[in-house]
């Protein structure tokens, strides 16, 4: 499979065309809301847009983000005009012009709905700003992302422990309301939220590349590999108190072969050859864990397991798409082609399984069986075009790299 380069073009054509066709166009032509401004807040499996549906910080910042690459990446003015509308509704509606940062929800109108500061959220917002930067070389966005991340390095970070601090309350005071979602533990780290600030650091850094953020950048990746990833198991550990009790052993294959790549993307930026090499090696294993342990017989990547098996054998949409990357990475740095095949596989899934070929976009999720499952809808404060538009635009980069 990996002799040749033929696969490698066809590949990319089916990755573009899908990335352009659908993802792109479904969010385009079907969440641009008219009524309210910016973009719809829910679409649920009716396929109605809900007007009044509350609008999420996650949302915008991730369309900002994924239009914005769009733009860079094919210069199509029609990605550039939606990346304006998402940028302008970010910096009105969700920038806190008295205290920094940004707002984690606002109610359909624009109206702050939680104004509590959300490091997750913050990270996305510096993301998508220095992705917008980049795109369109608006300085002001650019200076927005910067102040976000020093007000992070200010309020949020950690300096008897390293890492960062969950949430805080609007005015970055502490807060109790810690947990992003009903989901989720309300603890004081997270294993999610340390991973999109090196994911919002590693970007930023390209735009402003100072001694400053390569040292913040740096001490993040190690703090990863000394803390979050469980040096026994290779998968991440996701809850922690202050100073780094592990307070779960939930196993997310999703985070997992997402943060083999990430944390490789960020090492390979930082300048670092020793810590390049332990993140690489790192990658690998990471890898090898997930693929061992939580791909299925059909090719998809199953959601979570904790120490006894299994507990969710639903296919979310996102562990997918970051399954084609995660594997492929780990095979440009390992050669071995059984992380070929699974990248392979894991296309081959999504294009059968998750790509709503009716309605457009994906499908929030799938059971074992491959059936739709329902109460989702296509868009949501989390259901967005990054995941899936991100690993287009990285497997299109990648098949026509050198390595």
């Amino acid at each position: 499979m990996s002799a040749g380069t033929d696969w490698k073009a066809k590949w990319r054509e089916e990755l573009e065309r899908e990335l352009k066709d659908n993802i792109l166009h479904y969010w385009m032509t079907r969440t641009v809301d008219e009524k309210n401004g910016g973009f719809i807040g829910r679409i649920g499996d009716d396929r109605q847009p809900d007007y009044e549906a509350a609008k999420s910080l996650v949302l915008n910042t991730r369309i900002l983000w994924t239009f914005s690459a769009a733009y860079r990446v094919f210069k199509d003015d029609r990605y550039l005009a939606v990346a304006e509308r998402a940028y302008g509704y970010v910096t009105d509606k969700f920038a806190d012009r008295e205290y920094g940062g940004f707002y984690w929800m606002v109610d359909a109108q624009g109206s702050p709905l939680e104004d509590k500061k959300q490091v997750y959220g913050q990270a996305f917002a510096i993301y998508a700003l220095s992705e917008f930067y980049r795109a369109a070389r608006r300085k002001e966005a650019l200076d927005k992302a910067i102040e976000t991340y020093r007000l992070l390095e200010r309020h949020s970070y950690d300096p008897a422990n390293r890492g960062y601090i969950e949430a805080h309350a609007r005015d970055w005071s502490e807060t109790d309301r810690l947990a992003l979602g009903g989901g989720d533990m309300n603890e004081r780290k997270s294993m999610n939220t340390h991973l999109h600030v090196l994911e919002a650091y590693t970007n930023l850094y390209r735009v402003w590349p100072t001694e400053e953020l390569n040292k913040t950048h740096k001490e993040l990746i190690e703090v990863m590999l000394d803390r979050i990833v469980d040096p026994e198991t290779a998968h991440f550990k996701l809850f922690f108190d202050d100073e780094w009790n592990s307070k779960s052993d939930l196993i997310s294959y999703g985070h997992d072969i997402e943060g083999s790549w990430l944390l490789t993307e960020a090492a390979e930026l930082c300048g670092d050859e020793a810590l390049l090499k332990r993140t690489k090696e790192t990658a690998i294993r990471m890898a090898e864990a997930t693929l061992n342990e939580g791909v299925d017989a059909d090719g998809g990547l199953l959601n979570e397991a904790n120490a006894a098996g299994l507990i969710d054998t639903n296919k979310d949409w996102w562990p997918q798409a970051e399954a084609v990357v995660g594997f492929y990475n780990a095979y440009q740095l390992s050669g071995e082609d059984k992380y070929l095949d699974a990248a392979r596989r894991s296309w081959s899934f999504i294009d059968r399984c998750i790509i709503d070929k009716e309605d457009g976009e994906w499908f929030w999720s799938v059971d074992r069986d491959g059936r739709p499952t329902r109460g989702h809808g296509k868009v949501n404060a989390w259901k967005c075009p990054y995941h899936n538009g991100r690993a287009c635009f990285e497997m299109m980069e990648r098949l026509i790299s050198a390595h």
